[in-house]
């Protein structure tokens, strides 16, 4: 058997040029070798960590499906599916959960992160212990909470990849954490019973350095909640008006000045995305003191868009067209489902769940 290579996106809005650059290029690519079974799913019972508006959710689901396709994930080659298509992780969620520590839980950093930001908590060291938020999490004295599902969501991450038993996932540095957790669980469960039978699955990094996007704002990587973002879906004119507003800085002074960080971000996206004689016909420029960010700004304009445009039009092809996207997360949830179906039967059994 291929090794078995997993991903997902919570569907909290529109995809942008970082996951495009960073990871979809990249699963595209995984693809067409065929060296690896790909299962990409999208992570819908994550998102309700943040209880959004159902219409909302319905339709973000739907715009990223439609975009996974429109990106080049071919449902014939890959399985694509809607996590909650799959009835069996539920039921290996709330499994799994009997073998997690509630401390282990807390001491996440994306835990304490997000649990500070619901309960409104600010500290100086990020790293501090979790205390400060445990004191308002059992507290009485403040009608804000944090739900059940952000402290677990490293166990439903775990679920995601044990069920259907991955060897590689693709994970950025935020999420290191969440996959040494899931090799945890993997290791406790399979001592706890005696049993060789959950993989210990390791990070992907499809070779070479990981790509990291930066956003526009001249700082940091793009991020929808960072309000960075270039979407796969941006009209020309829209794509076109937010790279011009891009932050630069008032342009060198002397010959071969290191670049601002703002300015150096533009270069790492034009590196990206256009050929290796307009990066350097620009590095040169820069260097010389002779470099006009408008035009740059141009230039990346039109060669971000000789990527985007064609996936903005297969994109509303595609989202026009319903049957087929039913088809589509039909036959992904047939084949995720099967996989899960096996791990979860199996579980029960090790854990003494079972008939008579």
């Amino acid at each position: 058997m291929k090794p078995i290579v997993l991903s997902g996106i919570r569907p909290t809005g529109q995809l942008h040029l970082g996951n495009y650059l960073g990871a979809l290029q990249k699963f595209v690519k995984m693809q067409q070798e065929g060296k690896y079974e790909s299962y990409f799913f999208i992570a819908d019972l994550h998102a309700l960590t943040t209880n959004p508006d159902p219409k909302v959710l319905h339709e973000n689901v739907k715009n990223v499906l439609a975009e996974y396709i429109a990106a080049g994930l071919d449902p014939e080659k890959s399985t694509l599916f809607i996590q909650s298509d799959v009835r069996e992780v539920a039921e290996l969620y709330l499994l799994l959960n009997m073998h997690v520590g509630i401390g282990e839980l807390m001491r996440t950093a994306a835990f304490k992160d997000k649990a500070r930001k619901q309960l409104g908590i600010t500290v100086d060291n990020p790293d501090d212990d979790i205390e400060d938020v445990a004191r308002q999490l059992i507290g009485n004295n403040s009608n804000k909470r944090v739900n059940a599902g952000l402290l677990t969501y490293p166990t439903l991450m775990a679920v995601d990849i044990l069920i259907q038993k991955a060897d590689f996932v693709p994970v950025g540095k935020d999420q290191e954490q969440h996959l040494e957790l899931t090799r945890r669980f993997a290791r406790r469960f399979n001592s706890f019973y005696n049993v060789d039978f959950f993989k210990e699955p390791q990070n992907f990094n499809f070779g070479g350095e990981p790509v990291k996007v930066p956003g526009l704002d001249g700082s940091g990587k793009m991020g929808k909640s960072e309000g960075n973002c270039l979407y796969l879906t941006d009209e020309d004119k829209v794509l076109r008006k937010k790279v011009m507003r891009a932050v630069t800085d008032a342009g060198p002074t002397v010959p071969n000045q290191p670049m601002a960080e703002p300015v150096a971000n533009l270069f790492t996206i034009l590196k990206l995305v256009a050929t290796p004689d307009k990066v350097q016909f620009f590095t040169d420029a820069y260097n010389r003191c002779e470099i006009r960010y408008g035009d740059l700004k141009k230039e990346l304009a039109e060669d971000i868009l000789a990527i985007t445009a064609p996936i903005r039009e297969r994109f509303k092809e595609i989202h026009s067209d319903e049957e087929y996207l039913r088809r589509v997360v039909k036959r992904g949830a047939e084949q995720a489902r099967e996989h899960a179906r096996q791990t979860v039967e199996e579980v029960r059994r090790i854990m003494g769940i079972h008939p008579f």
